[in-house]
């Protein structure tokens, strides 16, 4: 840790922590720490007020962030360096969104350009008539996918498409009830290619298209792939392959050919609008310096409550149903970037990184888990995302509902309430933080993805960690490759646990 590292944490230490509501006493409170961005889909309101960042609070930070390079980082990473050290790459998902080296933004706008073609031809039934596909991948390659098409395809999709992850066969046979082999798509994505759980569940859906009368099998399989020359050796037309650049991590890859499905699904032209949206926060993230560049801002936030009040956990909740799978794709790119021990040099880091990241939907989550965030003993910081304009076109009480009860809860835990009886007392003074969207599109679901990938990024690089490798995630795969090859002796527990499973 540098000095002036060193200097910035001791400073923020030193640092008493206001009280929220004593917060509002000054009346700039809300203008300094609420603040609109206006984005391709409509404008979206990032209210921090209700956290406990003040003016010293927020200097300071500011301070930590130029000490640890953020805006050297930054353009390192937007220029294309290698700043993923731990496997000598550079970090490009950004130019998917056409921002980046000019070579790396021309790449990825041919290669999207291959995907449109391929799209517009299965829409015109170029290729026979398609209703269905079944997108199978893991990870990155699953969560994006399905997260944007639950969001933006539940009226009138162009394509009915069933994302599938899991390698328990319950996921895939679900899938195979609600498709008609006749007119089915398989879509593989790997960005390697040879990821197990992928391979596995592919191989069987090309099995049930056979057993179900599909000659050509393998001719209904499109590769989404950074390694295409495996797909094709695996059996998959050099036609079929959809590539993208290694360059581009796969939590980070829904913008790539990884987006498909979701072209597919809701047609190239809203998922370039997704695009859009994204470049558009790109463009906030880059051109915006200090506390008025809102993921920068975010940070800061999730620092304080980690650092320096212990938070062990960040919660998300989504007041909108086609947001309902944001909180698991939120896990995978805040935990798998910044769940780390050790800095880019690869010593310790020394303190708390990544907190835990979980949630839910509202108003489910309200009669389930909230009573731990107003009366138990964890902090817990929470964000509430929300749209003014409505999914549904049901009478307007049904959204006026969700709205009241997303801005009241923020209210509350900030508030509290005294009561002489302990089971009815709310302390209070418990942070949170609303997004509010004019509107849930195309346009404002890339910008809010966009600021979760530079909300966690610039908590890495002050955290002065490599958020762009995950070697965690690998033991794991391993140990079960060595049970399924046979041969190897693990301890008493496992063994008998094999053993009893009968795998063993």
């Amino acid at each position: 840790m540098s000095d002036a590292v060193a200097a910035a944490w001791s400073e923020l230490a030193a640092l008493p922590r206001p009280n929220l509501k004593s917060l509002f006493g000054d009346a700039g409170r809300l203008a300094a720490w609420s603040s609109k961005l206006e984005l391709p889909g409509g404008a979206v309101r990032f209210d921090w007020s209700k956290t406990h960042l003040d003016a010293a609070l927020g200097a300071a930070f500011v301070k930590l962030a130029e000490a640890a390079g953020f805006a050297q980082r930054r353009a390192a990473m937007i220029a294309g360096e290698h700043i993923n050290v731990s496997e000598d790459r550079p970090v490009e998902h950004t130019a998917q969104r056409g921002i980046g080296r000019d070579a790396s933004v021309d790449e990825a706008e041919a290669l999207h350009m291959r995907m449109k073609s391929l799209v517009d031809a299965i829409h015109s039934g170029a290729l026979g008539e398609i209703r269905h596909l079944i997108h199978i991948g893991i990870g990155g390659s699953a969560l994006g996918p399905a997260l944007a098409i639950d969001a933006l395809a539940r009226d009138n999709p162009k394509c009915d498409v069933h994302v599938v992850s899991n390698i328990d066969g319950c996921a895939l046979e679900a899938a195979f009830r609600a498709c008609d082999p006749a007119t089915t798509m398989i879509a593989v994505a790997s960005k390697t290619f040879t990821t197990t759980e992928t391979i596995t569940n592919a191989l069987s859906a090309l099995d049930w298209l056979k057993q179900n009368g599909v000659a050509d099998t393998y001719g209904r399989v499109i590769a989404l792939t950074a390694y295409p020359d495996k797909a094709v050796e695996w059996g998959v037309d050099e036609t079929r392959v959809l590539p993208f650049a290694e360059s581009v991590g796969g939590r980070y890859s829904l913008w790539s050919s990884i987006g498909f499905p979701i072209a597919l699904a809701v047609g190239y032209d809203k998922f370039a609008e997704f695009l859009d949206g994204a470049a558009a926060m790109d463009r906030h993230f880059i051109d915006t310096d200090g506390l008025d560049n809102l993921p920068l801002r975010a940070a800061f936030a999730d620092l304080y409550y980690t650092q320096l009040c212990g938070a062990q956990t960040r919660a998300c909740f989504a007041y909108d149903e086609r947001l309902r799978l944001l909180p698991s794709y939120l896990q995978q790119l805040e935990m798998e970037s910044n769940g780390k021990s050790v800095k880019l040099d690869g010593s310790p880091v020394g303190r708390p990184t990544a907190p835990i990241t979980w949630g839910g939907v509202g108003t489910d989550a309200q009669h389930a888990v909230f009573q731990l965030l107003h009366q138990g003993t964890n902090l817990v910081p929470v964000d509430f995302i929300a749209a003014i304009e409505p999914g549904d076109e049901l009478a307007s009480d049904h959204h006026h509902n969700l709205l009241a009860n997303c801005f009241a809860q923020g209210a509350a835990l900030m508030a509290g309430k005294e009561s002489k009886d302990g089971a009815r007392a709310y302390p209070g003074d418990r942070p949170s933080a609303t997004i509010l969207c004019e509107e849930l599109n195309a346009a404002t679901l890339g910008a809010l993805i966009a600021f979760h990938e530079h909300r966690t990024f610039a908590n890495g690089v002050m955290l002065g960690i490599n958020s762009f490798d995950q070697f965690g995630v690998e033991l794991g795969k391993e140990i079960a490759k060595a049970i399924v090859n046979g041969g190897t002796t693990f301890d008493a527990s496992t063994e008998a646990l094999l053993a009893e499973a009968g795998i063993k």
